[in-house]
């Protein structure tokens, strides 16, 4: 556990004698009090506001504590409920279908507000889709990556959940319950749930919600609700026994030489079309970026210098050699690499393998077969998504829009406070631009100052436009110690162990 700082203590002198001896005293007294509910009120205020773990004003930090995980300061994860929280009654409102569209983790996060959905109508939700052909070009489905009786069994006392809507028997006659199709709103409120789609539900006996990605607002003002969320997330979402054997043999094998970081390398096509950055690539490279960017995403004017100035560009995958070299990370460190295909490919790699050669990715640290087999598709992220949590160091290079990122930051949080790298790309835009001019004097030292005053894993306040799903504190965290009472564990709440770990 990191010590999080010293904290002196007063010593009082003793006190003369004299005449005004007792009125002195009585004064002394009562400035020592006022001097410790000062204190008292600033740790307090600190240490909920803040998290208090890992204080951004450290302008070093040794690697042995960044291999280390955060420290809690009496913060542990706790998802149940801390208030009355019933079960789900036996007669329903009607059934839920959602179609979970995006990439695997776009999908997660939809089933997890597909839960509170039902949870929120009283309606029995239908094992959630997953449109796993638009993105990923496969079928498997929710039963294909996630333990489906795990799923169930977890949430049996939060929602009715069934894996297809029954059929029902009408004067003599088998018929079935034709699911109405509505389109939520971005980021519905609950009153848009409780009103237009529960008045539907209860007409036609069943919704059918698609497109589901970000179809309910993430900052609700109850914690019970978020709770719930947390549950799915970190609970009730397992993966398939399988994916959690390959995973676990890939970490096992990166462990067997010592402590590994895994890095989110965010330098694909989509990420740097989204982003606008074009003038580091040829003209070829870059034709094929303004097209794809031309044929997915809104018309925007952005300029290249503009963007690279205010840090809204992916890092290169030598910027981010260069990051953790000036963190004191040495040529041994061993990197798992989350990435996809690399657009610009080995050029823009070389410089990173220079500096640091012991990269790897599933297919190297394991190129067996069976591992080729099942690592396909949202298979292979999901994959990819358990080497990282499992990982002694995450470091997403582009954390924003990327919800592989974001997720696991919110996962890894919940799972013990494990140490993240989160590259403040806007402190260091001036930093890298003003050595791409020759201006190399003091790089390393300003990066390290840039570096060590971000958060590092450790509890810490949520604000935006950081999400719910990247940091769950305070709500789905209680108090091991009384300083907090609205934050104290229940008297009955066990330390909570991931189902998935």
């Amino acid at each position: 556990m990191r010590r999080l700082g010293l904290h002196q203590r007063q010593h009082a002198k003793p006190a003369g004698g004299g005449g005004g001896g007792v009125k002195g005293m009585i004064g002394r007294l009562l400035i020592a009090v006022v001097v410790v509910l000062i204190c008292t009120i600033s740790f307090i205020v600190t240490s909920t506001s803040n998290g208090g773990a890992r204080s951004g004003s450290r302008s070093k930090m040794s690697l042995d504590e960044l291999w280390r995980s955060a420290d809690s300061v009496g913060w542990r994860p706790s998802s149940a409920p801390r208030s009355d929280w019933p079960p789900p009654p036996s007669e329903t409102n009607g059934y839920l279908r959602v179609r979970c569209n995006g990439g695997l983790n776009q999908q997660r996060t939809a089933i997890c507000n597909a839960v509170l959905a039902a949870r929120i109508m009283n309606a029995t939700l239908v094992l959630p889709e997953l449109d796993a052909n638009s993105f990923w070009h496969d079928d498997s489905g929710f039963r294909g990556i996630y333990d489906v009786e795990h799923f169930m069994k977890s949430l049996r006392y939060d929602v009715k959940i069934v894996e297809k809507i029954p059929e029902i028997r009408k004067n003599g006659k088998t018929k079935k319950i034709k699911a109405v199709q509505l389109r939520p709103p971005r980021d519905a409120p609950i009153s848009w749930y409780t009103t237009d789609a529960l008045v539907k539900m209860k007409e036609h006996g069943a919704i059918y919600l698609t497109p589901f990605s970000h179809r309910l607002a993430e900052e609700i003002d109850n914690p019970e609700y978020q709770r719930l969320r947390c549950r799915v997330n970190y609970h009730a979402l397992r993966f398939k026994t399988n994916i959690m054997k390959l995973s676990q043999s890939i970490v096992d094998k990166l462990r067997a030489q010592g402590h590994f970081m895994s890095i989110h390398l965010r330098f694909e096509m989509d990420m740097l079309a989204f982003a606008g950055c074009f003038d580091i690539f040829n003209s070829k490279e870059q034709e094929i970026l303004k097209k794809y960017r031309k044929e997915n995403f809104a018309p925007k004017k952005l300029v290249y210098k503009e963007r690279r100035a205010i840090g809204k560009c992916p890092l290169t995958p030598e910027e981010v050699g260069l990051i953790l070299r000036a963190m004191g990370f040495n040529n041994s460190t061993r990197i798992y690499l989350a990435a996809g295909d690399l657009f610009g490919g080995e050029r823009f790699m070389k410089p990173f393998r220079a500096l640091f050669p012991h990269l790897e990715n599933h297919s190297s640290v394991d190129p067996s077969d069976e591992l080729a087999e099942n690592t396909q598709g949202l298979s292979g992220s999901a994959v990819d998504y358990m080497v990282c949590l499992l990982s002694d160091i995450f470091m997403p290079t582009y954390d924003g829009p990327s919800n592989f990122a974001n997720n696991l930051l919110g996962h890894r949080l919940y799972y013990g406070f494990r140490t993240t790298i989160r590259p403040d790309r806007k402190a260091l835009a001036p930093i890298f631009i003003d050595r791409e001019k020759g201006r190399t004097a003091g790089f390393e030292e300003a990066v390290r100052q840039a570096m060590f005053k971000t958060n590092l894993g450790g509890p810490h306040k949520r604000i935006p436009p950081e999400s719910f799903y990247t940091n769950s504190w305070p709500e789905c965290f209680c108090q091991t110690s009384p300083q907090n009472p609205a934050h104290k564990c229940p008297p009955d709440n066990v330390l909570e162990i991931l189902d998935s770990s």
